[in-house]
């Protein structure tokens, strides 16, 4: 299942993982592992903040996901299941069809 991941990193502990090379590393390794669709790093809410887009193929992956972003980035996370615009098409198409 797609999935949305938004990662969202305190300031202090931001700057000591870019510093001693933490931050990268965490999110390379994510990325080589789970090979996310796509990925955009912004500034939200005066936080680093990462949303990834990625297939979650089993739930027993979560803590896999997860748990590099809470250890090494003190990070809070949010995973919300994603739906690109074919998707939303084809789900509205078998909404309609239940009714």
């Amino acid at each position: 299942m797609r999935m949305m991941l938004k990662v969202s990193i305190p300031v202090e502990t931001g700057n000591k993982s870019i510093a001693d090379g933490t931050l990268p590393k965490t999110v390379t390794d994510f990325m080589a592992k789970f090979k996310p669709e796509a990925a955009y790093f912004v500034a939200e809410a005066g936080r680093r903040t990462g949303y990834f887009f990625f297939d979650l193929a089993d739930p027993t992956d979560i803590p896999s996901v997860a748990e590099s972003f809470f250890m090494n980035l003190n990070a809070a996370i949010e995973l919300t299941p994603a739906m690109n615009a074919a998707d939303m098409k084809a789900g509205i198409e078998k909404a309609m069809k239940d009714r």
